[in-house]
């Protein structure tokens, strides 16, 4: 079976940080939600600019990729996969976009609409499995988080607890048919049962699409964030006991866990669940927030950036979706080719 590896990751983050206070001293009415642990706020965040869209947080991801492997290697990929968690227009995913501004002329194009906060997973699956069954050799996969400068500025919406925990940034990933990084394993699951829980509200019913005064928000109450967070403490050690388990190793033996990042709560559950000390979990949560589909690679970049991933290291990436429909994690032999 043909090998397939991780072979590198790079990330972009947009503007200067935003502080808490931005949020925090806003005027607005009580939310009754806003001291709930799933809303606790990170000191710090990133937004998106006015004009900036998925595309070009892609392209301003990919640099670094290109100045480490080369233009041509880049723009000679075969898959290229783009999940953005807030498209910038109706009908049009950003893939055809980003392929445009790189130069790519890929065999395989998908937008991928689902998976959310664990996209990432997701891709790395769809992407192994092209190519392992066709002749394509290598893939970019690339998660756009652009809702935290738009979504959760308005007006209505900042003054909600929902609004300080997102941040915006971008994360992408090269896919090669070789055996630097090898991807071991992954394990996902499409659970139906959930679909339809993640819900977006406007107060005065109208369509989204409609003209209107209300602002677009998500549907949390409080029985909801309670569903949500007992699915979340469940999910994300299950699938990744279970991805352990096919590979004959312990939880315990992971040398870095990379998840989705909603809140401290999640992120202290699950590690706790998996039997890892905090420093073997890595995440970015209180400086760049909840970054949805973009947490993990963006995460992954700044470890090995960093060193807290070394060649070697079983590194493990996973999470899960929305109010539970998608959880997921891939298991990766790491080796980093830089200098």
């Amino acid at each position: 079976m043909t090998t397939v590896s991780l072979t590198d990751v790079a990330s972009y983050l947009p503007g200067e940080p935003v502080p808490a206070k931005f949020y925090t001293e806003y005027p607005g009415a009580e939310d009754k939600l806003r001291d709930h642990p799933m809303f606790r706020v990170p000191p710090l965040r990133h937004h998106v600019a006015a004009d900036e869209t998925n595309a070009d947080m892609v392209e301003r991801a990919v640099q670094p990729l290109i100045e480490r492997h080369g233009r041509d290697e880049i723009r000679g990929v075969d898959v290229l996969l783009v999940h953005s968690q807030l498209p910038d227009l109706p009908f049009v995913g950003a893939g055809t976009e980003v392929a445009r501004r790189l130069g790519l002329n890929p065999e395989w194009l998908v937008d991928v609409a689902n998976s959310g906060c664990a996209s990432f997973v997701y891709m790395l699956k769809l992407a192994r499995q092209i190519l392992t069954t066709t002749e394509a050799k290598s893939a970019l996969i690339c998660n756009a988080q652009s809702t935290a400068g738009q979504w959760f500025t308005q007006s209505q919406v900042r003054r909600l607890a929902q609004a300080a925990v997102p941040g915006d940034g971008c994360g992408v990933g090269y896919v090669t048919t070789s055996s630097d990084a090898p991807i071991l394993d992954v394990a996902t699951r499409h659970i139906a049962e959930y679909a339809g829980d993640m819900t977006v509200v406007l107060d005065d019913g109208r369509k989204y699409w409609e003209p209107g005064e209300s602002q677009l928000r998500i549907g949390f109450t409080e029985a909801s964030v309670a569903k949500v967070l007992a699915r979340g403490n469940r999910l994300v050690p299950e699938v990744v006991t279970n991805l352990c388990r096919r590979l004959g190793v312990a939880t315990a033996d992971i040398d870095a866990l990379i998840t989705n990042q909603p809140n401290r709560t999640f992120l202290r559950n699950w590690r706790e669940a998996l039997h890892l000390p905090a420093e073997r979990h890595l995440h970015t949560f209180d400086e760049y927030g909840n970054l949805f589909g973009a947490a993990i690679p963006i995460t992954l970049d700044r470890a090995i950036s960093s060193r807290q991933v070394e060649d070697g290291d079983l590194v493990v990436l996973g999470g899960f979706a929305h109010a539970g429909d998608f959880a997921g994690a891939v298991a990766v032999r790491w080796h980093s080719g830089r200098t």
